[in-house]
């Protein structure tokens, strides 16, 4: 396996090869810390206002929905970043050990798709605050800071992204704190608790928000804990991992639950924050604007690292280096920068749209991952091969896994409430959207069903002194 020499600890110089194990660092912690900072942000906070405003859910059953959703969703991610330390390589080249060298391209493309739309969107929103609290910023250069805040971020990469997000998650959990004191100790509309009440489509619809929101972080959840030791173990990352996004989101969606419903009905989501928060409000604004470019810079590492797991799918023998994953975040940037410059009023909602449909396409992959990995192998992989131009054991394409995936695509489509594509059978539940369970029954035991079948072939095959 190549390995480059060691350089500042602080600059990472790994791209998609493969952690040594001398160069193992951290703690199960740091993913708490990580994963719970990453997610006190404005974009939770919004949706979280949405239960009550959009699905006209009341405190209690919108708290009970967000909980279990998160809850469950909760289990894939800290599932998939428990990977991690076992593999030592970023989650998207993992891809290649269950889908071969090359059927693991398509599910590369789709994540850096949606990395680079959920940086491009953000970087938008970092604009937009940068205005909202210093007016005389013209929004062309709001924007700019936004994004080379972030790009730098991502640039000097995992430690940094570590080190910001285990002070993010004592001053963010304590601003959040502090805002729920605020709103708590002064007088709540004579509606607060009474306002909404249960309906099962919105009920459905929010647990099923918690649980997508929860999925749409496991492309990447093992790129941040692939430099952790590899005798940490499953179960340390795993619990880090699960109570960090969860209780990060279910707090964030909370909070913008109970914003919602301490102003007047209608009142737009941050307005509402600011309004129920007082003279804490500007504060948080501030705050969060750090976040979202703290946050975003997940979203560049995430889509820099993808482009080069492509590339490098058709150059085994090289090994990118630092200056490669400084000039491709040079270039993804300005791409970038470009696109929100141009972008209309209602940018971040269509965008948002597209990558929410493009989740579609995370259910299945996902269901893979975790039967392939936890299942199927049992963490036991060839690393080697991962790394070869033949893909060694896993080949170029793993037909059973790639047949798989497209069936899970295909069974979710019917059943699909997205802003681009709506099924015939959306509705079932009015506003609810369960395609992704659909995706998970179906492809799960399926794809159990085509391993095992292959395993077994091959079991047989060598018993009859037959060779591949």
């Amino acid at each position: 396996m190549p390995q480059m020499s060691r350089q500042d600890p602080l600059i990472e110089h790994h791209t998609v090869d493969y952690v040594p194990l001398a160069e193992r660092h951290g703690k199960a912690r740091d993913l708490f810390t990580l994963w719970f900072s990453t997610n006190i942000a404005p974009l939770p906070i919004v949706t979280g206002a949405m239960v009550a405003q959009v699905f006209h859910l009341n405190l209690a059953w919108g708290l009970l929905a967000i909980a279990l959703g998160h809850l469950l969703g909760g289990i894939v991610i800290a599932l998939a970043s428990a990977q991690g330390p076992r593999m030592g390589i970023p989650q998207m080249v993992q891809s290649r050990g269950q889908f071969g060298r090359y059927g693991a391209l398509l599910i590369v493309f789709f994540a850096a798709l949606i990395y680079i739309g959920f940086f491009i969107s953000n970087i938008v929103l970092a604009g937009k605050s940068i205005v909202g609290i210093v007016p005389s910023v013209p929004v062309p250069a709001s924007i700019l800071i936004g994004a080379l805040s972030a790009t730098a971020i991502g640039v000097i990469g995992y430690r940094f992204i570590h080190t910001l997000n285990r002070i993010g998650t004592w001053v963010m959990g304590s601003a959040l704190l502090a805002g729920f004191i605020y709103i708590f100790a002064h007088d709540l509309p004579a509606d607060f608790l009474t306002r909404g009440g249960f309906n099962a489509a919105g009920w459905l619809a929010t647990v099923s928000l918690g649980v997508i929101w929860q999925i749409s972080f496991s492309p990447y959840t093992s790129d941040y804990s692939r430099y952790l030791p590899a005798d940490i173990g499953i179960t340390r990352p795993f619990i880090a991992t699960y109570l960090g996004a969860t209780l990060g989101t279910i707090l964030s969606f909370a909070f913008g639950l109970v914003a919602a419903l301490a102003t007047p009905e209608g009142t737009e989501a941050m307005v509402a924050v600011k309004q129920a928060t007082g003279w804490l409000g500007p504060i948080l604004m501030v705050l969060f604007l750090l976040n979202i470019i703290s946050h975003n810079a997940l979203n560049l590492y995430g889509a820099v690292l993808s482009i080069i797991t492509s590339v490098q799918t058709f150059a085994s023998h090289w090994t990118p280096s630092i200056k490669v994953r400084v000039l491709l975040s040079g270039v993804v940037l300005a791409g970038c920068c470009v696109v929100a410059l141009g972008a209309s009023a209602d940018f971040i909602s269509q965008f948002i749209g597209l990558i929410l449909a493009l989740l579609l396409v995370l259910v299945p992959w996902a269901s893979i991952n975790l039967i392939d990995f936890y299942i199927i192998k049992r963490g036991v992989y060839d690393i080697a091969s991962i790394f070869q131009a033949d893909g060694g054991v896993y080949g170029r394409f793993n037909l059973h896994a790639i047949v798989a995936y497209f069936i899970g695509i295909i069974v979710q489509l019917p059943f699909a409430n997205t802003s681009l594509y709506v099924g015939p059978w959306a509705n079932l539940v009015e506003g609810a959207d369960l395609s992704w369970l659909v995706g998970l029954v179906v492809t799960c035991p399926l794809y159990y069903c085509l391993a095992t079948r292959q395993h077994t072939q091959k079991i047989r095959a060598a018993r009859l002194g037959y060779t591949d």
